[in-house]
């Protein structure tokens, strides 16, 4: 069903081009025009990527998006940058906001089946990813600036803008890192295995305690943690996770997640060359990924594009950071839609899951001023 209309505070826009990555340890936010690096698929980044690094000042980055599709062309950009705070502007009149979900919840779950009876039948479909979408329709154009500032006070996050073919941008605060390069060293912190967080302690306490000591989602996460170490093992002198799987969280959810830290053969190789390489990993779409990224395009209704693919960038020596692209809205005027996912395994319950997106969203939904569990509510 649609959800009633509410109201949200507006502002004028971020201003600048739209290309911007905030957390506590880097902040990069593009200055001055965006200009495009040739659009392609995943197999010909490096070949398109050396001349756009070769002719970057100093100081300058390549940042922007690669879709959760390898076939897909991506969207990657090169700009002057600035470290900094995000500008936020005075408040604005209101505007409302209506939402609307695609599938219906009923829908989503019997999709969740349908991925269980496919692994059912075929054991060596070992996880499939299913997203869902919330459509939203506000009465004024979207403020993305207060939207990025929102997503940016939570410290376990990356906030990030990036600017999209066709005057769209994607919209969004990840807690996942995919990798993260600096000279030869590189690091990765997979998540998967998700619980939703409580404001009462005792109860948040007891759903960190019950994710810590799944056996579901400990299965679920090792598959991430396996797939990562053997794509990134050929390209590594060492590479290892010493710390073991430990749990994590953000201001919405507790994720089971693995540090994951090595150092290169070829420390020339750039961060999103190295990052095509690891996307989607199972953590977004599944394993083996092709059966289980040809299994979502026949379950879900709607287009992932940009959603599960990775967002980043990369300074003239290669050296950057890019993350998975979840916890996000592709913003288009006065609409939005947003995206959120859960792991499918033998095990999963269909209910459950569903459940878990709903709590997924609600970091997106806060920051639109809604109610964190309002997409528990849409039927």
């Amino acid at each position: 069903m649609t959800r009633p209309l509410t109201h949200f505070d507006t502002r004028p826009e971020l201003p600048g081009p739209g290309l911007a990555f905030l957390n506590g340890r880097d902040t990069r936010i593009a200055r001055g025009p965006l200009q495009p690096v040739p659009r392609g698929d995943a197999a010909s980044l490096g070949a398109r990527l050396a001349p756009a690094l070769a002719d970057l000042p100093q100081g300058g980055m390549i940042g922007g998006a690669l879709p959760f599709d390898r076939a897909a062309e991506d969207c990657l950009w090169s700009a002057e940058a600035q470290g900094g705070h995000l500008p936020v502007g005075a408040p604005a009149p209101t505007g409302q906001l209506r939402l609307t979900p695609e599938p219906q919840a009923r829908d989503y779950a019997a999709a969740v089946a349908a991925a269980l009876a496919e692994m059912q039948a075929n054991p060596t479909l070992e996880k499939v990813v299913l997203a869902r979408t919330l459509r939203l329709e506000s009465t004024r154009p979207i403020d993305r600036a207060g939207l990025l500032a929102r997503l940016a006070a939570d410290p376990a996050v990356t906030a990030f803008d990036v600017a999209l073919p066709g005057g769209r941008h994607l919209v969004g605060g990840t807690p996942e890192l995919l990798l993260d390069k600096r000279g030869a060293e590189i690091l990765s912190h997979p998540l998967a295995g998700s619980a939703r967080r409580s404001t009462d302690a005792r109860e948040d306490r007891a759903a960190a305690e019950a994710l810590a000591g799944s056996e579901k989602d400990q299965r679920e996460h090792a598959l991430v943690v396996e797939f990562i170490l053997d794509t990134l093992a050929p390209l590594c002198r060492t590479l290892g996770a010493p710390e073991g799987t430990c749990i994590t969280s953000t201001g919405s959810m507790w994720h089971l997640g693995t540090r994951i830290a090595g150092r290169l053969r070829d420390r020339d190789q750039p961060a999103p060359v190295l990052a095509a390489c690891l996307h989607p990993t199972p953590a977004v779409c599944g394993l083996p990924r092709d059966p289980a990224a040809e299994l979502i395009r026949q379950l879900e209704p709607v287009q992932r594009d940009f959603y599960a693919g990775a967002v980043g960038w990369c300074d003239a020596r290669g050296d950057g950071a890019w993350h998975v692209a979840i916890r996000c809205a592709e913003l288009q005027g006065t609409h939005a839609r947003l995206y959120a996912g859960a792991g499918i395994v033998p095990g999963s319950d269909p209910d459950s899951e569903t459940r878990e997106t709903g709590a997924k969203f609600g970091a997106m939904l806060s920051a639109f001023g809604l109610a964190p569990d309002a997409a528990l509510n849409l039927t």
